[in-house]
């Protein structure tokens, strides 16, 4: 008896060592498995994260530099002297807009409709209307943000360095321009708000839920005019090396379209102009339509037309009419819907440029070696 309770009291460390080999194993287990992998860097309480395919795009590279992007941006003193500038010019133009209103609305009760959208388009004559503004300081925004997205990483050696982790290299363009965007979407989205609650703090008049609607689409075209000089600008970025190469090609084409394009049309309008005493009504028309179409090959017009449309309700058409088409037509304003169609090829075209600048962007990178500060 007393050697089978020596025998079995030797034997009790080898159990417990063969638990403890097991426990051992199966935590061993469990920390490679995906779902129950630890994140790196963090301390003992930490959440553990998840695998790819269950997690968010947070935890993903794509999430990480959008995060990263953002961050550079709003704390970057560019974004915040583009942020002043803008934000004086729109308050100033809407000091205009209040006082312009005001004498309307003195002057003439039937102006007390649509209101809150005659903030972003009345101005007194001293200064530009707040589209105004938006259309020609919008550009240099987008540029400012974009012009060097690549090349600066390569200048300072971190793009070999990025490109050495476990992503594609669409995920560092995509990052760049959402990251870039969604600065410019908050920023926009906040200062729309500001502007229709100062209107309505300072007229008492609340916006209706079509003033509310074409406001919103408003702010969604100026985010794709935006978009696409930002695009624009890391096409630029990718494809020079220096950063004042391409800050200085993108400040170029937005001075073509804002001043010198518009010059030229009326060089060429001049010269395939149908002769006044014999042409006919069809060679009119046919003729302002052309002019029309080579217009819109500028974002600028494209902007234009389209904030024009959805922020005057009694804009009806964007073409030529005739006197027939003109003719027992009612003069009330458009519903939203039909503006949204009347700008919806607008919008196409706008959003159409930027695919074709993110292409042209996209090949170039993937076809450029990628080496440390070269």
């Amino acid at each position: 008896m007393n050697k089978e309770a020596a025998d079995l009291k030797h034997s009790r460390p080898d159990l417990k060592g063969s638990l403890r080999r097991l426990a051992n194993s199966v935590r061993e287990w469990l920390r490679r498995q995906p779902l129950f992998r630890r994140s790196e860097g963090e301390g003992r309480g930490s959440v553990f994260e998840r695998s790819k395919e269950a997690g968010g795009w947070r935890t993903s590279p794509f999430g990480v530099l959008v995060r990263k992007e953002i961050s550079d941006h709003i704390r970057s003193w560019r974004f915040m002297l583009l942020l002043g500038i803008i934000l004086l010019t729109c308050i100033a133009s809407l000091y205009t807009a209040m006082n312009s209103i005001q004498e309307a609305i003195q002057s003439d009760s039937s102006a007390n409709e649509f209101v809150i959208l005659k903030l972003f388009t009345l101005s007194d004559g001293t200064l530009p209307s707040f589209i105004s503004f938006i259309g020609f300081l919008g550009p240099l925004l987008g540029i400012g943000l974009g012009f060097d997205a690549v090349n600066s990483e390569r200048n300072k050696g971190t793009l070999s360095r990025i490109m050495a982790q476990p992503l594609h290299r669409d995920a560092l363009l995509n990052a760049k321009f959402v990251a870039s965007l969604s600065v410019i979407s908050m920023m926009f989205l906040m200062l729309g708000f500001l502007i229709m609650a100062l209107g309505t703090i300072i007229l008492g008049i609340p916006p209706t839920l079509e003033e509310f609607l074409r406001m919103i689409s408003f702010i969604f075209i100026i985010i794709f005019y935006i978009g696409f000089w930002l695009n624009l600008s890391i096409l630029f970025s990718v494809r020079f090396r220096q950063p004042a190469t391409s800050a200085l090609s993108g400040i170029s084409v937005w001075l073509f379209f804002s001043f010198f394009y518009d010059m030229i049309l009326n060089i060429v309008s001049k010269g395939i102009a149908p002769n006044a005493g014999t042409a006919t009504v069809e060679d009119i028309v046919g003729f302002q339509n052309q002019m029309l179409w080579l217009s819109r090959i500028s974002p600028y017009t494209l902007f234009n037309e389209a904030t024009t449309t959805l922020l005057m309700p009694s804009v009806r058409n964007l073409g030529p009419l005739t006197t027939e088409q003109v003719y027992g037509a009612i003069a009330s304003p458009l519903p939203f819907g039909q503006s949204l169609l009347l700008v919806w090829p607008q919008v196409t075209g706008l959003i159409a440029l930027t695919l074709i600048c993110f292409a042209l962007s996209y090949v170039l990178f993937l076809r450029q070696e990628i080496r440390g500060r070269s």
